[in-house]
């Protein structure tokens, strides 16, 4: 049987990334894997093309990715209860690429990630990360739909 020792966990710091810890604490716990919490600013690049001042961009991605880390490392103390094997991380650009580059570049060997449980036009509208890192990801995934009733 395959051994995950090194779980990606991304994360989008919403209301539902807490949920998603107790699947993520129990596979690190049975396969005795370190965890790598990743969160993915969005690149503003796109908008460098209708007059936004790049230096405003730039500035505001910088301060964003500063945020990001500071809001990151408070998940992981509020959590993890033991942090010692919790890597936490922030990179910028597409959501999906970067947690399927960061997998495959950081040689993980597990991505848990939560989905969103939209249906209909509202997937084909916002689209689903979950969904590209499944089509694309070069190690297994596990995904967790944190809206779930839990069992009685």
């Amino acid at each position: 049987m395959k051994e995950f020792k090194k779980i990606i966990f991304p994360v989008d710091l919403s209301e539902a990334s807490p949920k998603l810890v107790p699947y993520v604490l129990s596979m690190a716990e049975k396969y005795d894997a370190d965890v790598y919490p990743l969160f993915v600013a969005r690149v503003f690049k796109y908008y460098e093309n209708i007059y936004v001042p790049s230096v405003s961009i730039h500035s505001f991605e910088k301060d964003l990715m500063n945020g990001a880390r500071k809001r990151l490392d408070e998940f992981v103390k509020e959590c993890f209860p033991d942090a010692s094997r919790v890597h936490p991380d922030v990179v910028c650009g597409d959501p999906a690429d970067e947690i399927v580059e960061y997998a495959e570049k950081e040689e993980m060997d597990l991505v848990i990630i939560g989905t969103h449980g939209r249906k209909g036009i509202e997937n084909i509208v916002f689209g689903s990360v979950a969904e590209q890192v499944v089509m694309n990801s070069p190690v297994p995934v596990l995904t967790v739909n944190p809206y779930r009733k839990e069992d009685a």
